[in-house]
């Protein structure tokens, strides 16, 4: 069974910097992508940033040229680096890896807190 393990969280003051890493345990069964999605209080959980096994990458707007997303396939890591943090990126940060072909799989972290004060 997969396991995702997520570090990197804390408390950091505007124009701040962090990164997020996480890396799985278990069977890896036909990778796709490796992602970070957040969660902040009453809202909905969004998509950060996403990355497939060939490199292509996806950021939300609202993180575009602050945030970077890298990936190792064969350790089976992903990391995100986070820059010039606003105090609306606070939230609790997941892991997210996906696969499988006919049968899809979906495995979350346990998620990290990031609060960015002003």
């Amino acid at each position: 069974q997969v396991q995702l393990v997520e570090s990197g969280g804390g408390l950091v003051q505007a124009g701040g910097s962090l990164r997020l890493s996480c890396a799985a345990s278990g069977s890896i069964f036909m990778l796709n992508s490796m992602g970070w999605y957040r969660q902040a209080p009453g809202k909905q959980r969004e998509l950060v940033a996403a990355i497939t096994i060939g490199g292509s990458t996806n950021y939300a707007d609202s993180v575009k040229g602050r945030f970077t997303i890298s990936g190792d396939n064969a350790k089976n890591t992903v990391s995100l680096q986070m820059d010039s943090l606003k105090p609306e990126d606070t939230a609790v940060y997941y892991c997210n890896f996906q696969g499988g072909n006919t049968f899809k799989w979906n495995v979350w972290g346990q998620g990290t807190q990031v609060t960015v004060s002003s």
